[in-house]
């Protein structure tokens, strides 16, 4: 019998870009993503599949994430992008002959065949990545987490009503698109609010108690969701399941430290206000285990051996010939990189990976005598594109731990059914940000956003409650546009690319966009319910919206206004 189990969670996520911009901010980071993670994960898994390794993965794919894939517009672009990949790859190849570089002529043709292969997979899946997964999901070797439509970070919404909305779009997203019902959600950011008083960032309104996540989560009818180590750390003892859920005080965790109390090995029950325990399960990110791939000083990507992300050959977006070498040196001491080096790092890395996951699930029982559940979280990009071997190693956990009878590789939906829940908890408040808190959200550099976000979420439940929308056909379709733009603007990926310097001038760019389409909708919806409006009216709505066609379906084709109910 196993001494636990332990769980893979990669979360997929990019924000609304198509049709916004190629490059550097814009398609090419959809289209990367889907080239180095997305598809070459696909294949792992297959791969892992035929060789009877048992693979078992739980995937996050954001909604707005599916939105895009499952778009025509990516499935053409898509393809035209690969055969650029393709093009260039040859050029670089016959510029390396030419000038006698043989060993850069072989990594480009390496180059061309990633890519062909790529684009070969594409058309084996009729260009349905989203439904590639979703069809792993029903063979049972991936779960598949929803979240909210559009990664809001939703413990600083000032509304309920967005928070429900947010929640209640996503899943309804992932159930059409991908035709299953997810079970399990991925809070944007791991962020976490208790249920009580909420102070806005800004200047905003009075202190008032509120929900929880968890509560809106649990209203959605999901069952679990993931949390940063730290959460479960400073968690409170509330309930305990002795024959029947009791009763127990805040020092239980002190005085039965064996039973399992505060550590990130057990998923627990949430308990709301201390009440009793609700369905809804709380999993912990194993901090040991993450760092060992996440930490860029001694995480296995910063290996010298693998594929520097940075360096790139000659124009903007060229290819990569370059391994990290050393990541204290700058970009024009990198050295060639070697493909025959990488299957002996990869090995020792993910052996040495396997071994630490089996160490720490030994040590849980010893501590505690069960059976613990070891949860690994990490972006999904990590693994393809950030580190180009990263579906390779994978590969190799995935066969390695299979191959273990210590170890119960499984989704967090199998957790669930085969752990043994016995403590319900209240959760501190927190994210996996820097600090474990919401300073990468709200920070001097950004908290005017959160100050358009307010305005405009009061701006919509005000209209929302006082129109006659039901009644009215021409105010539901106003307000079901101006709902898809305050989820747009709600993302928390503008906010994150500015606080971390990344994409300032997109960043602002998009809130700008999606506030000045908001507040034009709204404004046109008032006109139109006091009988102003006419139709140069809606000609300029179409004029606003035809960059990316908003009218025209290219995310949250049916947006349900009642998501937005409290």
């Amino acid at each position: 019998m196993s001494v636990g189990s332990f769980c893979l969670v990669l979360h997929g996520h990019l924000p609304y870009v198509l049709r916004h911009g190629t490059w550097p901010h814009g398609e090419a980071w959809l289209f990367e993503a889907a080239a180095e993670t997305y598809l070459p994960l696909l294949a792992t898994l297959q791969e892992c599949e035929y060789l009877n390794g048992q693979p078992r993965i739980t995937l996050g794919l954001t909604p707005i994430l599916l939105e895009q894939l499952a778009h025509s517009d990516f499935k053409t672009r898509f393809r035209e992008y690969l055969q650029e990949r393709i093009e260039r790859a040859r050029g670089d190849h016959d510029g390396f002959e030419r000038s006698g570089d043989m060993h850069f002529a072989r990594l480009a043709r390496d180059w061309e065949e990633f890519y062909a292969e790529r684009s070969a997979q594409f058309d084996a899946i009729d260009g349905d990545i989203a439904r590639a997964f979703a069809e792993l999901a029903r063979d049972g070797i991936v779960e598949i987490l929803t979240s909210c439509a559009t990664h809001a970070y939703l413990p600083l919404l000032s509304e309920d009503a967005s928070v429900n909305a947010q929640v209640r779009a996503g899943l309804a997203s992932s159930r059409r698109i991908l035709g299953i019902d997810p079970s399990g959600i991925w809070l944007p950011e791991c962020a976490y609010r208790p249920p009580g008083p909420w102070y806005a960032p800004v200047p905003w309104g009075e202190p008032r108690s509120r929900p929880g996540t968890d509560q809106a989560v649990a209203a959605a009818g999901l069952d679990h969701f993931f949390v940063e180590h730290t959460l479960i750390e400073e968690s409170r003892s509330e309930w305990v399941d002795n024959h029947g859920w009791h009763k127990v005080d805040w020092e239980e965790a002190v005085k039965y430290p064996n039973r399992g109390w505060r550590d990130p090995l057990e998923p627990v029950r949430v308990s709301s206000n201390g009440g009793p325990p609700g369905n809804t399960v709380v999993f912990a990110r194993d901090h040991d285990i993450c760092e060992r791939v996440w930490s860029g000083d001694v995480g296995y990507p910063a290996n010298g051996a693998y594929l520097e992300f940075h360096k790139k050959r000659g124009e903007r977006d060229g290819l990569r010939y370059w391994r990290i070498t050393d990541r204290h040196l700058d970009l024009g001491g990198k050295q060639p990189y070697q493909p025959d080096a990488i299957a002996g790092c990869i090995h020792e890395h993910a052996s040495h990976f396997c071994a630490r996951i089996k160490q720490r699930l030994h040590e849980h029982r010893d501590r505690t005598g069960r059976r613990g559940v070891l949860v690994a979280c990490f972006d999904a990009e990590l693994f393809g594109h950030w580190w180009f071997e990263g579906p390779r190693f994978v590969r190799d956990v995935m066969l390695t731990l299979n191959a273990d009878p210590d170890v119960d590789v499984c989704t967090s939906a199998e957790a669930l059914k085969r752990a043994h829940i016995d403590k319900a908890v209240a959760l501190p408040e927190g994210s996996w940000g820097d600090g474990g808190d919401h300073r990468v959200w709200v920070n001097e550099r950004v908290k005017w956003v959160w100050d358009i976000i307010y305005r405009c979420e009061s701006t919509f439940g005000k209209l929302t409650f006082n129109l006659p929308w039901r009644e009215r056909s021409d105010l539901r379709g106003l307000l079901e546009l101006a709902a898809r733009e305050l989820l747009l603007l709600q993302a928390s990926d503008w906010i994150f690319i500015i606080a971390r310097d990344q994409a300032i001038d997109y960043g602002i760019k998009r809130i700008v966009l999606h506030a000045d389409r908001f507040e034009r909708i709204t404004e046109l919806t008032t006109r139109v319910a006091a009988g102003g409006g006419n139709v140069d009216h809606m000609s300029d709505l179409e004029q606003w919206s035809v960059r990316d066609a908003v009218i025209h379906d290219v995310v949250f084709p049916h947006i349900d206004l009642n998501w937005w109910n409290v």
